[in-house]
C-alpha cells in the first residue's frame, strides 16, 4: 500500500488535534473543578448526578418548607400567648364580680374593662403576618376572619388550613382556623350547661355541676323546680321524676349521673336547667358576661350563677388554647426534626455528586501535563514529516 506525504501530514494533523483537544478537556476540568462538563464526558455518571441533584432540589425544598411554616407557627404561638393573657385577665375581673357584696356601678365598672378585653381578643385573633395573611383565616389567608358589630363578634375564615410538605409524605398544618381557636369551645364543663330561669324570684344560684358517673348520664334536659323553697324535684324533658327532695342550701343534687350545688334562698316556683353542653366562642362568652354585669333587672342569684358559668367557659377558652398551643409546639418540633434529618441527606447527596462530578486536581495537573509533552512531541514529529520529499533526495 502506497502512502503518500499528504497522508502523512493529515495523520499528523488529526493527532495533534485529538491531543489539543483532550489538553482543553483537562485544562477547563481544571479551571472549573469539574469533570462532567456534559453527558459525553460520562453518560452513566451525568445521569447519576441528575438524578441526585433531582433529590437534592426536594431536600432543599423541603428545608424551604419547613422554615416558612415555623415562621407562621412561631407567630401564631405568640399570638395565642397574647389570647391567653387577655383571656386570663377577663378570668381575674369575673372573679371580682363573682362577690354579692358588688353594687351594681361596681359590676358595671367591670363590664367595662371586660369590653376593653373584648376588643382586644378581637384585634388578636385577627392577626397577620408580616406580608398581610391572616393567621386565623385558614386557607382564606387574605380575608379578615373576624368581624365585631356591637357585642357580637362573627367568623368569616375558612374552616380548612393549608398543609405543607416538610420531608417525604410527612405533610403539617400551617396554621390554625379560628374556628378551632376562639369559637367552636365545649360549653359548661363540657357535657351539660346550667342556668337559672330569668323568672326566678329567690338569689338562690346554681354551678356548673359535674358528671359523677358517665355510664349513668343521660342526655337530656333536665328542670330543677322548688315546689316550696326547700323542696325541689327534678324531671326530664319528658315530664317524668328522676329526683327529689329536701334542699339545704350547698348540698349537692343528684340525678342521672349528674351533680349539681345550689346554694342561697331559692323562693317556690323557682327552677334551674341542665341541659346538654353544646360550643361557644370565647368572645360570646365575654359578651354575654358585660351583659349579665350591664343588667339592673336580674337577680343576686342569677348573676352568680351566669357569672360563674363565664368563668367555667373561659376557663375552657383558656385550655382549648392551651391545647392548641401544644399542637403548634408538636408542629414546630416536628419541622424541626424534618429539617435536620434533611440537611443531613443533603450533605450524603452533595458528597455523592462531589464524587461523581468533582475533579481531582493532583490527578489532572498530572494528565495536563502528560497531555502538554504529548502534544509537543506531536507537533516536532509533524514539523519533521512536512519536511520529507522524495524530491529531497534526487539531484
Amino acid at each position: 500500500m502506497t502512502i503518500s506525504t499528504v497522508t502523512f501530514q493529515n495523520n499528523a494533523l488529526n493527532d495533534i488535534e485529538a491531543i489539543e483537544s483532550q489538553v482543553s478537556q483537562t485544562q477547563n476540568q481544571l479551571s472549573t473543578g469539574l469533570t462532567l462538563q456534559n453527558a459525553a464526558d460520562n453518560p452513566v455518571a451525568m445521569s447519576q448526578v441528575n438524578d441526585l441533584n433531582v433529590e437534592l432540589s426536594a431536600s432543599q425544598q423541603y428545608v424551604t418548607n419547613g422554615n416558612s411554616a415555623n415562621t407562621n407557627l412561631t407567630l401564631e404561638e405568640q399570638a395565642l400567648t397574647n389570647a391567653t393573657n387577655v383571656l386570663q385577665s377577663a378570668q381575674s375581673l369575673a372573679t371580682e364580680a363573682n362577690n354579692g357584696s358588688l353594687n351594681t356601678s361596681d359590676r358595671q365598672d367591670i363590664a367595662t374593662q371586660l369590653q376593653q378585653l373584648l376588643q382586644q381578643l378581637v384585634a388578636v385573633a385577627n392577626t397577620t403576618d408580616s406580608n398581610g395573611n391572616y393567621l386565623f383565616a385558614g386557607t382564606a389567608s387574605s380575608t379578615q376572619p373576624f368581624a365585631q358589630s356591637s357585642g357580637s363578634v362573627t367568623y368569616s375564615g375558612s374552616d380548612s388550613v393549608s398543609q405543607i410538605e416538610i420531608s417525604p409524605n410527612q405533610f403539617i398544618s400551617q396554621g390554625d382556623t379560628g374556628s378551632s381557636v376562639f369559637m367552636n369551645i365545649p360549653a359548661g364543663n363540657g357535657t351539660f350547661v346550667t342556668a337559672a330561669a330569668a323568672t326566678n324570684t329567690g338569689d338562690a344560684s346554681i354551678d356548673p355541676g359535674t358528671v359523677t358517673n358517665p355510664t349513668a348520664w343521660v342526655p337530656d334536659t333536665y328542670t330543677i323546680s322548688f315546689t316550696t323553697p326547700t323542696q325541689y324535684q327534678v324531671t326530664n324533658s319528658e315530664g317524668a321524676t328522676v329526683g327529689s327532695g329536701t334542699y339545704t342550701s350547698g348540698d349537692a343534687i343528684a340525678f342521672d349521673g349528674a351533680q349539681v350545688t345550689i346554694s342561697g334562698a331559692p323562693a317556690a316556683g323557682d327552677e334551674f336547667t341542665v341541659s346538654p353542653a353544646g360550643t361557644a366562642s370565647a368572645f360570646t362568652t365575654i359578651s354575654s358576661l358585660i351583659t349579665t354585669l350591664n343588667s339592673t333587672t336580674l337577680s343576686s342569684g342569677q348573676v352568680t350563677t351566669q357569672v360563674s358559668g363565664a368563668l367555667q367557659q373561659l376557663g375552657n377558652a383558656v385550655t382549648n388554647i392551651d391545647n392548641v398551643q401544644a399542637s403548634v409546639g408538636a408542629r414546630a418540633d416536628a419541622v424541626s426534626a424534618a429539617n435536620t434529618s434533611a440537611q443531613s441527606e443533603q450533605t450524603t447527596l452533595q458528597s455523592s455528586v462531589s464524587q461523581l462530578s468533582d475533579t481531582d486536581y493532583a490527578a489532572a495537573t498530572t494528565q495536563l501535563s502528560t497531555e502538554e509533552l504529548a502534544l509537543q512531541a506531536a507537533e516536532e514529529s509533524y514539523a519533521s514529516i512536512a519536511k520529507l520529499s522524495l524530491f529531497n533526495y534526487l539531484s
